[in-house]
Protein backbone atom coordinates (compact mmCIF):
# COMPACT_ATOMS: atom_id res chain seq x y z
CA UNK A 1 0.00 0.00 0.00
CA UNK A 2 2.83 2.29 0.56
CA UNK A 3 6.01 2.81 -0.45
CA UNK A 4 8.84 3.85 1.15
CA UNK A 5 10.46 6.91 -1.30
CA UNK A 6 13.07 8.55 1.10
CA UNK A 7 14.90 9.13 4.14
CA UNK A 8 15.89 12.40 5.72
CA UNK A 9 18.28 12.29 8.09
CA UNK A 10 17.90 15.12 10.99
CA UNK A 11 20.73 16.27 13.29
CA UNK A 12 19.62 15.66 16.25
CA UNK A 13 16.69 13.74 17.77
CA UNK A 14 13.23 14.52 16.70
CA UNK A 15 10.56 15.76 19.28
CA UNK A 16 7.88 17.43 17.24
CA UNK A 17 6.96 17.97 13.13
CA UNK A 18 4.20 20.04 11.16
CA UNK A 19 3.11 19.32 7.81
CA UNK A 20 1.91 22.65 5.84
CA UNK A 21 -1.89 22.48 4.60
CA UNK A 22 -1.48 23.64 1.05
CA UNK A 23 2.37 23.45 0.34
CA UNK A 24 4.56 20.31 0.66
CA UNK A 25 6.80 21.91 3.39
CA UNK A 26 7.79 20.11 6.77
CA UNK A 27 9.02 21.40 9.58
CA UNK A 28 10.45 19.59 12.57
CA UNK A 29 11.39 20.57 16.09
CA UNK A 30 14.47 19.18 17.61
CA UNK A 31 15.80 18.16 20.93
CA UNK A 32 18.70 20.40 20.68
CA UNK A 33 15.99 23.68 20.35
CA UNK A 34 16.70 24.06 16.15
CA UNK A 35 13.60 24.38 14.14
CA UNK A 36 14.20 23.42 10.73
CA UNK A 37 11.97 23.69 7.56
CA UNK A 38 12.19 21.82 4.40
CA UNK A 39 10.45 21.12 1.13
CA UNK A 40 9.51 18.24 -0.52
CA UNK A 41 9.14 17.46 -4.16
CA UNK A 42 6.60 18.27 -5.74
CA UNK A 43 4.42 14.91 -6.68
CA UNK A 44 4.55 13.70 -9.81
CA UNK A 45 0.82 13.06 -9.49
CA UNK A 46 0.27 16.56 -8.46
CA UNK A 47 -0.44 17.81 -11.81
CA UNK A 48 2.48 20.66 -12.68
CA UNK A 49 2.74 23.19 -14.80
CA UNK A 50 4.15 23.59 -17.96
CA UNK A 51 5.71 26.46 -17.55
CA UNK A 52 8.70 24.86 -15.23
CA UNK A 53 6.58 24.07 -12.50
CA UNK A 54 6.43 20.80 -10.81
CA UNK A 55 7.19 17.84 -13.12
CA UNK A 56 8.14 14.35 -12.86
CA UNK A 57 11.88 15.01 -13.17
CA UNK A 58 12.06 16.72 -9.96
CA UNK A 59 9.91 14.27 -7.82
CA UNK A 60 11.27 12.01 -5.53
CA UNK A 61 8.28 9.79 -6.49
CA UNK A 62 9.63 8.86 -10.07
CA UNK A 63 13.71 7.35 -9.14
CA UNK A 64 14.29 8.66 -6.05
CA UNK A 65 16.67 11.38 -7.80
CA UNK A 66 14.56 14.52 -6.34
CA UNK A 67 16.16 16.90 -3.35
CA UNK A 68 14.99 17.67 -0.35
CA UNK A 69 15.96 21.52 0.09
CA UNK A 70 16.40 23.05 3.81
CA UNK A 71 14.38 26.47 3.72
CA UNK A 72 15.96 27.87 6.65
CA UNK A 73 17.21 26.24 10.35
CA UNK A 74 17.68 28.23 13.75
CA UNK A 75 18.05 27.51 17.33
CA UNK A 76 14.44 28.80 18.26
CA UNK A 77 14.65 27.26 21.78
CA UNK A 78 16.95 27.46 24.60
CA UNK A 79 16.19 23.77 25.63
CA UNK A 80 13.88 21.29 23.26
CA UNK A 81 11.61 22.39 21.24
CA UNK A 82 8.50 20.42 22.32
CA UNK A 83 5.95 21.67 19.91
CA UNK A 84 4.90 22.94 16.94
CA UNK A 85 1.60 23.67 14.22
CA UNK A 86 1.04 25.80 11.22
CA UNK A 87 -1.80 27.82 11.40
CA UNK A 88 -4.77 27.03 9.81
CA UNK A 89 -4.05 28.44 6.22
CA UNK A 90 -0.97 28.05 6.72
CA UNK A 91 0.61 31.51 6.92
CA UNK A 92 2.20 31.20 10.06
CA UNK A 93 3.87 28.45 12.69
CA UNK A 94 4.01 28.29 16.49
CA UNK A 95 6.75 26.55 18.69
CA UNK A 96 6.46 25.55 22.17
CA UNK A 97 9.99 25.08 24.29
CA UNK A 98 11.25 24.00 27.50
CA UNK A 99 12.64 27.54 27.81
CA UNK A 100 8.79 28.61 28.83
CA UNK A 101 8.71 30.32 25.34
CA UNK A 102 5.63 29.91 22.74
CA UNK A 103 6.78 31.49 19.57
CA UNK A 104 4.92 32.71 16.53
CA UNK A 105 7.01 32.87 12.99
CA UNK A 106 6.70 32.98 9.17
CA UNK A 107 7.07 29.41 7.72
CA UNK A 108 9.17 30.96 4.90
CA UNK A 109 12.04 32.58 6.55
CA UNK A 110 11.56 31.92 10.32
CA UNK A 111 11.39 35.51 11.02
CA UNK A 112 9.86 35.49 14.29
CA UNK A 113 6.92 38.11 14.77
CA UNK A 114 5.12 37.13 18.42
CA UNK A 115 6.08 35.73 21.76
CA UNK A 116 4.06 34.14 24.78
CA UNK A 117 5.16 33.30 28.24
CA UNK A 118 3.92 30.06 28.93
CA UNK A 119 2.59 30.37 32.48
CA UNK A 120 4.73 28.59 35.32
CA UNK A 121 3.35 26.42 38.24
CA UNK A 122 4.16 27.10 42.17
CA UNK A 123 6.61 24.77 41.43
CA UNK A 124 8.71 26.22 38.71
CA UNK A 125 8.51 26.23 35.17
CA UNK A 126 5.59 24.09 33.16
CA UNK A 127 7.17 22.98 30.16
CA UNK A 128 4.66 22.50 26.69
CA UNK A 129 3.39 19.05 25.45
CA UNK A 130 1.42 19.88 22.64
CA UNK A 131 0.20 22.51 20.62
CA UNK A 132 -3.42 22.66 18.72
CA UNK A 133 -4.70 24.97 16.51
CA UNK A 134 -8.70 25.35 16.47
CA UNK A 135 -9.37 28.04 14.01
CA UNK A 136 -7.49 31.43 13.12
CA UNK A 137 -8.33 32.71 16.50
CA UNK A 138 -7.53 30.13 18.96
CA UNK A 139 -5.06 28.05 19.52
CA UNK A 140 -4.43 25.49 22.36
CA UNK A 141 -1.56 25.07 24.64
CA UNK A 142 -1.11 22.19 26.89
CA UNK A 143 1.55 21.65 29.35
CA UNK A 144 3.42 19.08 32.01
CA UNK A 145 0.79 20.35 34.40
CA UNK A 146 -2.35 18.88 32.80
CA UNK A 147 -2.88 23.08 32.42
CA UNK A 148 -4.57 23.02 28.75
CA UNK A 149 -4.38 26.90 27.78
CA UNK A 150 -6.23 28.62 25.15
CA UNK A 151 -4.70 31.68 23.61
CA UNK A 152 -6.30 34.04 21.22
CA UNK A 153 -4.57 35.08 18.38
CA UNK A 154 -6.25 38.20 17.12
CA UNK A 155 -4.89 41.19 16.98
CA UNK A 156 -1.82 40.20 18.32
CA UNK A 157 -2.99 38.80 21.67
CA UNK A 158 -0.67 36.49 21.63
CA UNK A 159 1.76 38.74 23.18
CA UNK A 160 -0.64 39.59 26.32
CA UNK A 161 0.55 38.24 29.68
CA UNK A 162 -2.33 35.64 30.15
CA UNK A 163 -4.19 33.20 28.55
CA UNK A 164 -8.22 33.73 27.84
CA UNK A 165 -8.90 30.69 29.13
CA UNK A 166 -7.45 27.88 31.32
CA UNK A 167 -8.65 24.50 32.11
CA UNK A 168 -7.34 20.93 33.62
CA UNK A 169 -9.33 18.35 31.95
CA UNK A 170 -6.79 15.48 33.45
CA UNK A 171 -4.48 14.76 36.37
CA UNK A 172 -1.73 14.07 34.29
CA UNK A 173 -0.05 15.69 31.20
CA UNK A 174 -2.26 16.52 28.34
CA UNK A 175 -1.29 13.80 25.77
CA UNK A 176 -3.20 14.08 22.38
CA UNK A 177 -5.98 16.96 21.59
CA UNK A 178 -8.79 15.96 18.86
CA UNK A 179 -10.96 18.56 17.57
CA UNK A 180 -14.25 17.33 16.96
CA UNK A 181 -16.11 19.04 13.49
CA UNK A 182 -18.24 22.27 13.95
CA UNK A 183 -21.80 21.17 14.44
CA UNK A 184 -24.67 22.15 11.47
CA UNK A 185 -25.14 25.53 13.57
CA UNK A 186 -22.36 26.85 13.29
CA UNK A 187 -21.45 30.03 11.47
CA UNK A 188 -17.71 30.07 11.61
CA UNK A 189 -17.17 26.51 10.57
CA UNK A 190 -14.46 25.58 13.06
CA UNK A 191 -14.67 23.28 15.58
CA UNK A 192 -15.12 24.85 19.37
CA UNK A 193 -15.46 21.44 21.34
CA UNK A 194 -12.08 18.80 21.20
CA UNK A 195 -11.30 15.78 23.25
CA UNK A 196 -8.65 15.37 25.13
CA UNK A 197 -6.70 12.59 26.83
CA UNK A 198 -4.46 12.41 29.27
CA UNK A 199 -3.46 9.69 32.16
CA UNK A 200 -6.27 6.96 31.92
CA UNK A 201 -9.11 9.59 31.05
CA UNK A 202 -10.39 11.36 27.68
CA UNK A 203 -12.68 14.92 28.06
CA UNK A 204 -14.25 16.67 26.21
CA UNK A 205 -13.89 20.53 26.26
CA UNK A 206 -15.78 23.75 24.81
CA UNK A 207 -14.63 27.05 24.09
CA UNK A 208 -17.29 28.50 25.47
CA UNK A 209 -18.18 26.44 28.60
CA UNK A 210 -15.09 24.83 29.75
CA UNK A 211 -15.13 21.17 30.67
CA UNK A 212 -17.98 19.36 29.57
CA UNK A 213 -17.44 15.75 30.49
CA UNK A 214 -14.60 13.36 32.03
CA UNK A 215 -14.50 9.61 30.83
CA UNK A 216 -14.25 6.31 33.37
CA UNK A 217 -10.44 5.45 34.19
CA UNK A 218 -9.77 2.81 31.51
CA UNK A 219 -6.85 1.71 33.72
CA UNK A 220 -4.87 1.75 30.56
CA UNK A 221 -2.76 5.12 30.03
CA UNK A 222 -4.28 7.06 26.70
CA UNK A 223 -1.59 8.42 23.97
CA UNK A 224 -2.80 9.60 21.17
CA UNK A 225 -6.18 10.38 19.51
CA UNK A 226 -7.68 11.31 15.99
CA UNK A 227 -11.86 11.59 15.34
CA UNK A 228 -12.72 9.69 12.02
CA UNK A 229 -16.01 11.47 10.68
CA UNK A 230 -18.63 8.70 8.74
CA UNK A 231 -18.82 5.79 10.54
CA UNK A 232 -20.56 4.64 13.96
CA UNK A 233 -22.80 2.83 15.32
CA UNK A 234 -26.16 0.87 12.60
CA UNK A 235 -28.90 3.03 13.70
CA UNK A 236 -25.79 6.50 13.61
CA UNK A 237 -23.13 5.56 10.85
CA UNK A 238 -22.19 9.40 9.94
CA UNK A 239 -21.94 9.76 13.38
CA UNK A 240 -18.54 9.62 13.73
CA UNK A 241 -15.90 7.79 16.25
CA UNK A 242 -12.83 9.08 18.72
CA UNK A 243 -10.16 6.60 17.76
CA UNK A 244 -7.88 6.56 20.72
CA UNK A 245 -4.10 4.97 21.52
CA UNK A 246 -3.32 2.74 24.71
CA UNK A 247 0.35 2.32 26.03
CA UNK A 248 -0.60 -1.35 25.85
CA UNK A 249 -0.73 -1.83 21.79
CA UNK A 250 -5.04 -1.49 21.91
CA UNK A 251 -7.03 1.48 19.75
CA UNK A 252 -10.16 2.08 21.67
CA UNK A 253 -13.11 3.57 19.60
CA UNK A 254 -15.67 6.08 20.96
CA UNK A 255 -18.80 6.66 19.62
CA UNK A 256 -19.20 10.39 19.46
CA UNK A 257 -21.37 11.94 22.34
CA UNK A 258 -20.92 8.61 24.83
CA UNK A 259 -18.06 10.01 26.09
CA UNK A 260 -18.43 7.90 29.23
CA UNK A 261 -16.36 4.72 28.46
CA UNK A 262 -15.18 3.22 24.90
CA UNK A 263 -17.40 1.05 22.65
CA UNK A 264 -14.59 -1.22 20.90
CA UNK A 265 -10.72 -2.05 21.50
CA UNK A 266 -8.73 -3.58 18.23
CA UNK A 267 -5.60 -5.27 18.99
CA UNK A 268 -2.85 -3.34 17.48
CA UNK A 269 -0.17 -4.90 18.81
CA UNK A 270 -0.27 -8.32 20.82
CA UNK A 271 3.00 -7.68 22.41
CA UNK A 272 1.73 -4.36 23.97
CA UNK A 273 3.90 -1.95 22.43
CA UNK A 274 2.20 2.39 23.09
CA UNK A 275 0.67 3.53 20.33
CA UNK A 276 2.57 6.72 20.30
CA UNK A 277 0.27 8.63 17.40
CA UNK A 278 -2.58 8.38 15.44
CA UNK A 279 -4.09 9.99 12.59
CA UNK A 280 -6.47 9.29 9.59
CA UNK A 281 -5.35 8.39 6.42
CA UNK A 282 -7.24 10.84 4.21
CA UNK A 283 -9.99 9.02 1.54
CA UNK A 284 -8.93 10.13 -1.71
CA UNK A 285 -5.05 8.33 -0.35
CA UNK A 286 -6.72 4.91 0.23
CA UNK A 287 -10.52 4.17 -0.07
CA UNK A 288 -12.24 3.37 3.67
CA UNK A 289 -11.99 4.23 7.16
CA UNK A 290 -8.38 3.22 7.65
CA UNK A 291 -6.03 4.85 9.90
CA UNK A 292 -2.28 4.53 10.58
CA UNK A 293 -0.49 4.34 14.11
CA UNK A 294 3.35 4.82 15.29
CA UNK A 295 4.16 2.88 17.81
CA UNK A 296 7.05 2.54 20.59
CA UNK A 297 8.79 -0.10 18.63
CA UNK A 298 9.73 1.93 15.50
CA UNK A 299 7.21 0.29 13.45
CA UNK A 300 3.79 1.77 11.70
CA UNK A 301 0.58 -0.09 11.58
CA UNK A 302 -2.19 0.66 8.90
CA UNK A 303 -5.71 -0.22 10.92
CA UNK A 304 -8.98 -0.79 8.78
CA UNK A 305 -11.90 0.38 10.87
CA UNK A 306 -14.72 -0.93 9.06
CA UNK A 307 -12.79 -4.73 9.55
CA UNK A 308 -11.07 -3.94 13.02
CA UNK A 309 -7.55 -5.58 12.01
CA UNK A 310 -4.53 -4.17 11.03
CA UNK A 311 -3.89 -4.26 7.23
CA UNK A 312 -0.16 -3.85 7.08
CA UNK A 313 2.95 -2.75 9.45
CA UNK A 314 5.92 -0.90 8.02
CA UNK A 315 9.05 -0.25 9.51
CA UNK A 316 10.13 3.16 10.34
CA UNK A 317 13.21 2.61 12.83
CA UNK A 318 14.67 -0.33 14.09
CA UNK A 319 14.94 1.15 17.33
CA UNK A 320 13.66 4.81 18.56
CA UNK A 321 9.56 5.39 18.23
CA UNK A 322 7.86 6.82 16.01
CA UNK A 323 6.84 10.62 17.95
CA UNK A 324 5.35 12.42 14.14
CA UNK A 325 2.95 10.97 11.68
CA UNK A 326 0.95 12.87 9.08
CA UNK A 327 -0.01 13.61 5.60
CA UNK A 328 1.59 16.04 3.45
CA UNK A 329 -0.51 17.97 0.69
CA UNK A 330 0.25 15.88 -2.07
CA UNK A 331 -1.17 12.62 0.36
CA UNK A 332 2.35 11.37 1.23
CA UNK A 333 3.00 9.60 4.59
CA UNK A 334 5.29 11.50 6.35
CA UNK A 335 6.43 9.86 9.59
CA UNK A 336 9.04 10.94 12.02
CA UNK A 337 11.18 9.01 15.11
CA UNK A 338 14.82 8.87 16.43
CA UNK A 339 16.87 11.32 13.93
CA UNK A 340 15.10 10.34 10.94
CA UNK A 341 12.05 11.53 8.68
CA UNK A 342 10.61 8.99 5.54
CA UNK A 343 8.55 9.65 3.75
CA UNK A 344 6.50 7.02 1.86
CA UNK A 345 3.48 7.37 -1.02
CA UNK A 346 1.31 5.14 -2.32
CA UNK A 347 2.30 1.98 -4.42
CA UNK A 348 0.92 0.79 -7.37
CA UNK A 349 3.18 -2.11 -7.90
CA UNK A 350 3.33 -5.77 -6.50
CA UNK A 351 5.50 -5.67 -3.96
CA UNK A 352 6.33 -2.31 -3.13
CA UNK A 353 5.89 -1.23 0.70
CA UNK A 354 7.14 -4.39 2.25
CA UNK A 355 9.03 -4.12 4.97
CA UNK A 356 11.65 -6.37 4.27
CA UNK A 357 13.46 -4.70 1.20
CA UNK A 358 17.17 -4.06 1.47
CA UNK A 359 19.22 -0.61 3.12
CA UNK A 360 20.34 1.60 -0.34
CA UNK A 361 22.84 4.24 0.96
CA UNK A 362 23.69 7.53 -0.50
CA UNK A 363 26.67 8.19 -1.33
CA UNK A 364 26.74 12.08 -1.41
CA UNK A 365 27.90 14.16 1.63
CA UNK A 366 27.75 17.62 2.20
CA UNK A 367 29.64 19.57 4.32
CA UNK A 368 27.45 21.57 6.42
CA UNK A 369 28.73 24.90 7.32
CA UNK A 370 28.91 25.75 10.75
CA UNK A 371 26.17 27.61 12.35
CA UNK A 372 26.07 30.01 15.25
CA UNK A 373 22.79 30.28 15.97
CA UNK A 374 21.62 32.88 18.13
CA UNK A 375 18.26 32.03 20.44
CA UNK A 376 16.71 35.49 18.80
CA UNK A 377 18.66 36.09 15.54
CA UNK A 378 16.65 33.42 14.59
CA UNK A 379 16.76 34.06 11.07
CA UNK A 380 18.62 32.39 8.51
CA UNK A 381 17.36 33.22 5.11
CA UNK A 382 16.01 30.87 2.95
CA UNK A 383 19.44 29.63 1.14
CA UNK A 384 17.68 26.59 -0.39
CA UNK A 385 20.60 24.59 1.08
CA UNK A 386 20.60 20.96 0.42
CA UNK A 387 20.48 18.96 3.59
CA UNK A 388 23.49 16.73 3.69
CA UNK A 389 23.08 12.79 3.67
CA UNK A 390 25.15 12.13 6.97
CA UNK A 391 24.37 14.92 9.48
CA UNK A 392 26.47 15.74 12.04
CA UNK A 393 24.78 14.57 15.68
CA UNK A 394 24.77 17.99 17.15
CA UNK A 395 25.22 18.05 21.55
CA UNK A 396 23.11 19.51 24.04
CA UNK A 397 25.16 20.49 26.74
CA UNK A 398 22.29 21.63 28.61
CA UNK A 399 21.57 19.37 31.11
CA UNK A 400 17.79 20.64 31.02
CA UNK A 401 17.31 19.49 27.78
CA UNK A 402 18.82 15.90 29.21
CA UNK A 403 16.20 16.40 31.22
CA UNK A 404 13.47 17.19 28.73
CA UNK A 405 14.60 14.27 26.45
CA UNK A 406 14.00 11.95 29.60
CA UNK A 407 10.80 13.30 30.25
CA UNK A 408 9.22 13.10 26.12
CA UNK A 409 10.62 9.42 25.90
CA UNK A 410 8.54 8.69 29.49
CA UNK A 411 6.00 9.99 28.07
CA UNK A 412 5.82 8.12 24.54
CA UNK A 413 6.53 4.92 25.83
CA UNK A 414 9.30 4.20 23.27
CA UNK A 415 11.87 1.23 23.52
CA UNK A 416 15.07 0.67 22.27
CA UNK A 417 14.96 -2.44 21.13
CA UNK A 418 15.92 -3.60 18.34
CA UNK A 419 13.77 -5.96 16.30
CA UNK A 420 14.98 -7.56 13.35
CA UNK A 421 16.27 -5.96 9.47
CA UNK A 422 15.38 -2.37 8.98
CA UNK A 423 12.49 -1.53 6.59
CA UNK A 424 12.38 -0.28 3.76
CA UNK A 425 14.60 2.83 2.94
CA UNK A 426 14.74 4.69 -0.30
CA UNK A 427 18.11 7.02 -1.75
CA UNK A 428 17.79 10.65 -1.15
CA UNK A 429 20.51 12.73 -3.85
CA UNK A 430 20.34 15.97 -4.21
CA UNK A 431 20.25 17.97 -7.24
CA UNK A 432 23.85 19.31 -8.76
CA UNK A 433 26.17 16.21 -7.22
CA UNK A 434 27.48 13.48 -9.13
Amino acid sequence: MFENLCTLPLSAELFTQALHPTEPLLAVGLSTGHVECFRLPASDRSGGDEDGGASADTSILSDGKGAIDTIWRTRRHKGSCRALEFSVDGSALYSAGTDSLLKHFSPKTGQVASKFVIPSRTSGPDPPTLLRVLSPQSLLLACDSGALHLLDLRDHALEKSKPAQTHFPHDDYVSAIAPLPPSDQSTSGYSKQWVSTGGTTIAVTDLRRGILIRSEDQEDELLSATFVPGIGPKKNTQNGVMTVGTGTGILTLWDKGAWDDQTDRIIVDRAGESLDCVVQIPEDVVRGKKVVTGLGDGTVRIVDLNKREVELSLQHDEAEGVLGLGFDCHGRMITGGGTTVKVWDRSFTGGAGSSEESDADSDDDVDEKAESDDEDSDNEPATREKRQASAEQESDDSSSDDASRKRKKRKKGSKAVPLGPHGAHGILKFKGLD
